[in-house]
C-alpha cells in the first residue's frame, strides 16, 4: 500500500468548477448559468452533484463568477414554494423540491478573473486543506448505473498521487482533449500516466486515452498551480499541473493514475451531445421512456421518408 500520507485519508470533499461563461450555450445562457439548463427535468448540476454524493462525499465546493447566483438559489430552500406546494397536498413534488437542498453540504467561492481550470481548483485551496479531494466537471454526466468516482477514489486511497478519469477516442478527435502517454500497472483498467499534453494536434497526440471531467488530486497540486504559468489559451491550465506530479514520487506529491472508463458519459459540452444526452436519459426513464421511444421511432420514421413504419401516424 502507498505510503503517501494523502492516500491514507478518504476522500471527503469535492469541488465542482461552474464559473464559466457557458458561450456555446448563448443566448440561454444569457441570463442562465450553463450548469443550470435542464437535462430532462433537473439541472446539469444536480446530476453532478449526486454523483458525488453517491460516492461517499457530502461536502462539495462550488467554484461561481458573476451571473451564478441561480445556482446557490437552486440548492438552497424555497420556503415559499414548498408552502405553495404543501398547500396543494403535491406531496411528490414537494419531495423533489427539497431534495437538492438536503443533498448535501454546498458551499461557494467566487473565482473572479476567469484564469482557466487550473485557477479555479487553485481558489478551493483553503476550503480543501491538505487532503486529497475530488473534482468533477460539469459538462461530463456520468450514468448513475456505471459509477467511475469511487473506483476513482479507491485506486487513490491505494496507490497513492492523484487519479485521472480516461476514455478512449477517435485518433481524429484527440485535439479536443487532455491527452495521456500511459504505461501499464499490474491492476486491469489501470494505468500509469507518464506525460500529459493539452489539446495537441493530432500528430503530436502521445495516445488517444483522452482525460474527461473526473479528478481525484491530492493537495500538492496547489502548491504546483500557484507557480503554473499560463498555458494554451492563456490560461493556467490543470493538465500542466497534473504533468508535473506525474514526474514526482510518492513523497512528493506523485504518482498520477488513470481509471479506463468504458461506461455509459453524456458530454453536454456542446448543443448536439447536449441534446444527444437528453434523449438517452429520456428513454431510460420509466415514466417518460416507453412513449417517448416510441414517438422517437415514428419521428425518425417520418424523417427517414418510410411510412411504413410510422410516417402515416406521426
Amino acid at each position: 500500500m502507498a505510503q503517501n500520507g494523502s492516500a491514507q485519508r478518504t476522500v471527503t470533499k469535492a469541488v465542482i468548477p461552474a464559473a464559466g461563461r457557458g458561450t456555446r450555450f448563448l443566448p440561454a445562457t444569457k441570463a442562465t448559468p450553463k450548469e443550470m439548463l435542464p437535462v430532462v427535468d433537473k439541472p446539469a448540476i444536480e446530476y453532478v452533484v449526486e454523483e458525488a454524493v453517491a460516492a461517499g462525499i457530502d461536502d462539495i465546493l462550488m467554484i461561481t463568477g458573476r451571473g451564478k447566483r441561480a445556482l446557490e438559489d437552486h440548492f438552497d430552500r424555497a420556503y415559499e414554494l414548498e408552502h405553495e406546494l404543501r398547500q396543494k397536498g403535491d406531496m411528490d413534488k414537494l419531495a423533489e423540491v427539497q431534495r437538492s437542498s438536503q443533498l448535501a453540504d454546498v458551499h461557494y467561492v467566487r473565482q473572479g478573473d476567469p484564469k482557466g481550470l487550473g485557477h479555479a481548483v487553485l481558489c478551493a485551496e483553503k476550503h480543501v486543506g491538505r487532503q486529497p479531494f475530488a473534482v468533477l466537471l460539469g459538462d461530463d454526466l456520468i450514468d448513475e448505473r456505471d459509477p467511475l468516482l469511487p473506483t476513482m477514489i479507491e485506486v487513490q486511497k491505494r496507490k497513492g498521487g492523484s487519479v485521472v478519469a480516461l476514455i478512449e477516442v477517435d485518433p481524429s478527435q484527440v485535439y479536443l482533449y487532455g491527452c495521456a502517454a500511459v504505461e501499464p500497472t499490474d491492476e486491469e483498467g489501470v494505468v500509469r500516466v507518464t506525460d500529459l499534453v493539452e489539446k495537441p494536434d493530432v500528430e503530436d497526440a502521445p495516445s488517444n486515452l483522452a482525460i474527461i471531467g473526473r479528478y481525484v488530486l491530492t493537495p500538492e497540486v496547489f502548491d504546483i498551480l500557484r507557480e503554473t504559468p499560463p498555458g494554451r489559451g492563456g490560461e493556467i491550465q490543470l493538465t500542466d499541473a497534473l504533468r508535473t506530479l506525474a514526474r514526482r514520487p510518492e513523497s512528493d506529491g506523485g504518482p498520477v493514475h488513470g481509471v479506463l472508463f468504458r461506461g455509459r458519459r453524456y458530454d453536454t459540452g456542446d448543443k448536439a451531445d447536449y441534446l444527444r444526452a437528453i434523449v438517452r436519459l429520456a428513454c431510460d426513464r420509466e415514466d417518460l421512456g416507453p412513449s417517448f421511444l416510441a414517438w422517437l421511432k415514428d419521428f425518425v420514421a417520418e424523417r427517414s421518408g418510410d411510412p411504413a413504419n410510422g410516417a402515416d401516424r406521426a
